[in-house]
């Protein structure tokens, strides 16, 4: 891929002020746009992961691929994490893939069959390495007394997520603080959404397989109704469990895939469902396998099946810090103004970055992809997904600017 790295390495104060040179912007834009030409699913980014380093490298930086093979860490500034020295803030990028078709007619269109960035992660990965590119030089010249470490994670669509084996890795040793951004449609580009609290949802898996005797469809009374059952688990649970849980926490079972049967005539022997288990707060969240399990079992038993259920713990909800948050904020408002911040409300997506923030004081902030005056409906993980690249300077200025202001938040 193309790089001006001579013109990147130039950056200077123009930084500080809030713009980036043309000649980063350019490359921080091609660099997307390459990383969304080849994507790669979780846990086999090693072409991201050699682009991200060869980059890194040419700034005269010493990232750390993880011990997965995908993924990588690098540090800037000096004495960062070291006894008597400042906490490291951690900027986080997930690299990984979908697999889903690209179906945009871009010149930039997924060059890899049924696999797509359809969720943003190449802007994630861009911004964070737009950052470092930016801190880099300010370490430089002197600058930057904030010690950071830039953290590229595999594998964020994976459950129960690639930011637990990162964790298991030691990225977070010496970290004192760790932010990020999630791309949102909603959100018009130069702008953020940020709120307190929950800004996402839990989000589990959930595989059931029901299984009978089989039989004729001429003597249902004589068998188990499969496929009568299986409707009914997939209608009855998510309702059964909307009067087992205050509907406050937001438990909601959605299923993804039903199967069963090969034959008009024949009642199978087996039937599968898929789906996932969200809600909105930690302590339904915890008490969601018990409940999930309960009322599969209870309803399948009235038809006479018998049940197997693989219960797949995901992440918890993203909970931003309150200080964490409001050095997003604050940073954002330098760069842009104090109009270019939207409160947003709590998503039923689910994301990895939660695992971080069981360890470490953090935020999330969702980075406005949405041209500016487009109203049409538009959202993630779909095959027609694409972002305002003018996102990528905003996302590169707000990392920046909270780099500089942290030692005064702190």
């Amino acid at each position: 891929m193309s790089t001006a790295g001579t013109e990147a390495d130039t950056t200077n104060g123009a930084a500080l002020a809030g713009t980036l040179p043309e000649g980063l912007r350019t490359e921080l834009v091609a660099f997307r746009r390459d990383l969304h030409m080849h994507p790669e699913l979780g846990n086999r980014e090693f072409r991201t992961t050699a682009a991200i380093k060869d980059r890194l490298e040419q700034a005269g930086l010493s990232p750390r691929v993880l011990p997965t093979g995908t993924g990588l860490v690098c540090d800037i500034g000096t004495g960062g994490g070291q006894p008597g020295g400042l906490p490291l803030l951690a900027l986080r990028a997930d690299i990984d893939a979908l697999p889903i078709p690209d179906v945009k007619s871009v010149p930039y269109r997924s060059t890899v069959p049924d696999r797509a960035h359809a969720c943003g992660h190449d802007v994630h990965t861009t911004v964070v390495l737009g950052a470092g590119l930016v801190l880099a030089e300010l370490d430089r010249a002197g600058l930057l007394r904030q010690p950071v470490r830039l953290l590229f994670q595999p594998a964020e669509e994976v459950l129960p997520g690639g930011a637990a084996d990162a964790v298991d890795a030691g990225v977070l040793d010496g970290v004192g603080r760790i932010l990020a951004v999630h791309c949102d449609p909603k959100v018009e580009v130069g702008r953020i959404g940020l709120r307190t609290g929950p800004i996402t949802s839990a989000c589990d898996r959930l595989e059931v397989a029901l299984s009978g005797p089989g039989g004729h469809t001429a003597r249902p009374h004589l068998t188990c109704d499969l496929v009568t059952a299986a409707a009914k688990v997939a209608t009855e649970v998510p309702a059964l469990l909307a009067r087992r849980v205050d509907s406050r926490s937001g438990l909601a079972v959605t299923w993804g895939r039903l199967a069963s049967g090969h034959a008009c005539n024949v009642i199978p022997q087996r039937a599968e469902l898929s789906g996932t288990v969200r809600c909105l707060d930690l302590p339904t969240w915890h008490e969601a396998p018990d409940l999930v399990h309960s009322a599969v079992t209870g309803i399948a038993e009235l038809y006479g099946a018998k049940t197997e259920i693989d219960y797949v713990r995901g992440v918890p909800p993203v909970v931003n810090e309150e200080s964490s948050a409001e050095l997003l904020r604050r940073a954002m408002q330098a760069r842009r103004g104090a109009d270019s911040v939207e409160s947003t409300e709590q998503s039923l997506g689910g994301e990895d970055f939660s695992w971080y923030l069981e360890h470490v004081p953090g935020a999330m902030a969702r980075l406005g992809v949405r041209p500016v005056g487009d109203t049409a409906r538009r959202d993630l993980h779909q095959g027609d997904f694409d972002v305002d690249e003018g996102a990528i300077q905003v996302g590169v200025e707000l990392f920046t600017a909270a780099v500089l202001l942290d030692r005064h938040v702190l």
